[in-house]
């Protein structure tokens, strides 16, 4: 059923207005007609209710989210299938995602983010404590009320900790711009990828820009696995720029140790208090046994929020750095010939050194050549002795056949193969976009050789047949001949048949159908009726069917009978088609 302004679902939400549109399906306001409340309503797209993937990933997302009762999480109120369609019923949510905020504003204050990274890291935490990993924290997720509060949605590739992920859909687990370092690279998401993400939500929010980029997918996933990310402005207080580090971490146990810990951190330096944010997140103070027992707290203009509090003592970076001061007695007995002496000296053994070797030296030819040839035989001595750099690394088949394309070319460019490309399959009814084989595997394949993944792609869709083929009037219980078809599959499906719609063809009754052909008695019909012969084609792979949508259709006007009493002219009449 597709959702339009007036429709209801459930026998009780009648949908009002539409709020966005994502990549799973369509998210409308409704009203609750029985209690009489304004809802949120997530109808799953049509294409995708014949995909059980999706389906059971639609079904996940409304069991995950009911799982957990936080204020922080858009709660799931009901869950129905109908004519068709399945839908979520949520609680409405007053306000806008995050990511609309940075676009319409691009950099955000830094105690306006500690607030945001603060309630959706307590949030996360209520998930987390419920065994549930959300795997896709993106400003998207994250609606902010007119009041500043944080509500997570989405938890439609949400994983259960003792539980295999959904990956039977072939969809990338997470968005790309946000998945850590481990996700990139195939492994197993825990609540540390969440952490990783919302530090990449409140880096986005301090620059205003993400702090990995590229011009694919999979060029953005090996930034996550191997760069550095870039400073933030300058204007960021230290403290919440190491926060916000500390959680980028590529190692899982470098981060916060929990997103309860991260909040804490976020809620203590939104505070000023720059000792207990160390307590949670010790990476927030480098040096905290410097921190002294009071700090100035940096007030932002027109707030009565802190932005950050600096140690009074610990100093600006130039104090630190400054070299201490040489002591005045030391200084007093050293003279001020020393120096000059010390160099007069040195110049004399130089010029000395370079007399005697020139008059005694054994050696022929241009002292520079030698000099040359000693530096080079002492690079060359250094090189061969060096370890050499490993040219070959280790594939193993079962590490990459069943990941999407994206995780498995990710997986092997991480481990520094260079020459990764993808093919596509034969088609199938198998899930698309998995990897169903790598051309070469081995504990010794060179980093440069050539590595292709065959991937799984859908059959193609099958296309409505031809309208039929047949007289354009027929007499009252006539029986007449209709032609179908011509069948025409995707390749790799073969024609299995045509069926008849049988609420379609009105007063004219099916009789039989033979091959592409159909047999139709006008019974009972009475003179200026009509009969409409609409069909579709199956084809299968042998296992499955695939239906077409229907044809066009062909109406077929129906006369009175002969005044003669013919009645019925079995297969005669105005004509036959097909």
């Amino acid at each position: 059923m597709r959702p339009t302004a007036g429709v209801t679902f459930g026998g009780r939400y009648e949908l009002s207005s539409r709020i966005a549109v994502g990549g799973m399906g369509e998210v409308w306001k409704a009203t609750d007609s029985i209690i009489g409340r304004a809802v949120a309503i997530k109808i799953l797209k049509d294409e995708y209710m014949g995909d059980p993937g999706f389906l059971e990933r639609f079904r996940a997302e409304a069991r995950h989210a009911a799982l957990v009762n936080h204020e922080g999480i858009a709660n799931v109120f009901d869950y129905g299938e109908e004519q068709g369609s399945a839908y979520i019923v949520m609680e409405l949510v007053p306000g806008e995602p995050l990511s609309a905020i940075i676009e319409r504003e691009g950099r955000l204050p830094s105690d306006r983010v500690l607030g945001i990274v603060a309630q959706t890291g307590a949030a996360l935490q209520a998930a987390h404590d419920a065994g549930l990993v959300h795997r896709d924290v993106k400003p998207g997720n994250l609606l902010i009320t007119p009041e500043g509060r944080v509500k997570i949605t989405d938890f439609g590739i949400a994983r259960i900790a003792d539980q295999v992920p959904l990956t039977a859909t072939g969809q990338v687990m997470g968005t790309v711009q946000y998945l850590a370092p481990e996700q990139a690279s195939g492994h197993m998401a825990t609540s540390a990828t969440d952490v990783y993400s919302l530090g990449i939500v409140a880096y986005e929010c301090l620059a205003g820009r993400r702090p990995f980029t590229g011009d694919s997918q999979v060029a953005i996933a090996m930034a996550q696995i191997n760069d550095t990310p870039p400073e933030l402005p300058s204007d960021v207080p230290a403290p919440v720029q190491r926060l916000v580090m500390a959680c980028l971490a590529k190692k899982p146990e470098d981060r916060p140790k929990s997103a309860a810990k991260l909040a804490q951190a976020a809620t203590a330096l939104h505070r000023g208090d720059l000792r207990l944010a160390a307590s949670y997140v010790p990476q927030v103070d480098p040096q905290p046994a410097a921190a002294p027992a009071d700090a100035t707290v940096v007030m932002a203009a027109g707030s009565d929020a802190p932005t950050t509090a600096l140690p009074a003592s610990a100093g600006s970076a130039a104090t630190r750095t400054q070299p201490p001061a040489e002591p005045e007695e030391e200084s007093r007995k050293r003279s001020p010939w020393t120096w000059p002496l010390i160099t007069l000296l040195i110049l004399l053994l130089v010029i000395g050194g370079g007399t005697l070797w020139a008059l005694f030296g054994q050696q022929k030819g241009d002292p520079g050549e030698e000099t040359t040839s000693k530096t080079t035989s002492s690079q060359t001595t250094s090189k061969t002795t060096s370890p050499p750099t490993p040219q070959t690394g280790a594939i193993n088949e079962s590490d990459v056949v069943g990941k999407t394309v994206e995780e498995a070319e990710g997986f092997l460019r991480g481990k520094g193969f260079t020459n990764v490309t993808a093919q596509a399959g034969n088609p199938t009814s198998d899930p698309p976009n998995i990897v169903t084989k790598i051309s070469v595997s081995g504990q010794s394949v060179r980093f440069d050789e050539p590595i292709v993944l065959t991937y799984t792609v859908p059959f193609g869709e099958v296309a409505p047949p031809a309208i039929a083929t047949g007289p354009s009037e027929v007499n009252a219980k006539q029986t007449f001949s209709v032609g179908l078809g011509p069948a025409s599959c995707p390749a790799g499906l073969q024609p299995q048949g045509f069926t008849i719609d049988q609420n379609q063809i009105g007063a004219g009754v099916f009789v039989t159908l033979n091959g592409n052909t159909a047999q139709i008695e006008a019974k009972n019909v009475t003179a200026d009726d009509t009969i409409t012969i609409v069909y579709t084609q199956t084809c299968t792979d042998g296992a499955k069917p695939y239906i077409s949508g229907p044809s066009e259709p062909l109406t077929i006007k129906v006369k009175a009978a002969p005044s003669n009493g013919g009645g019925n002219n079995s297969g005669g009449g105005t004509g036959t088609g097909g």
